[in-house]
C-alpha cells in the first residue's frame, strides 16, 4: 500500500517528496513540493486528496492524515 500511495502522489504533483506510513487501511501522507506555494492548507490538502482518491473509493484506504508543506515549511 505504502508503494501505491507514494506513486500515485509522485504521479499527480510531479516533483514532490512523498511518504507514506501505513497502519492498516490506515495512512499519514507527508508531502513536500514547490507546488504547494501560493495555496491554502485546504487546498494542499485538496491535491494530494484527489492523487489517492481511487484508493479511498475501493476501500484500500480508510483514514487518511495529510501533511502537505512547501520546502521552506518543512525545514
Amino acid at each position: 500500500m505504502k508503494e501505491q500511495i507514494t506513486a500515485a502522489v509522485a504521479a499527480g504533483i510531479p516533483g514532490s517528496s512523498v511518504d507514506a506510513v501505513v497502519d492498516g487501511n490506515r495512512a499519514t501522507i507527508t508531502v513536500v513540493s514547490d507546488a504547494f506555494a501560493d495555496m491554502t492548507r485546504v487546498r494542499k490538502q485538496q491535491a494530494v486528496y484527489a492523487c489517492i482518491q481511487h484508493l479511498i473509493a475501493d476501500g484500500s484506504l480508510h483514514a487518511v492524515t495529510i501533511r502537505a508543506l512547501t520546502p521552506a515549511e518543512s525545514a
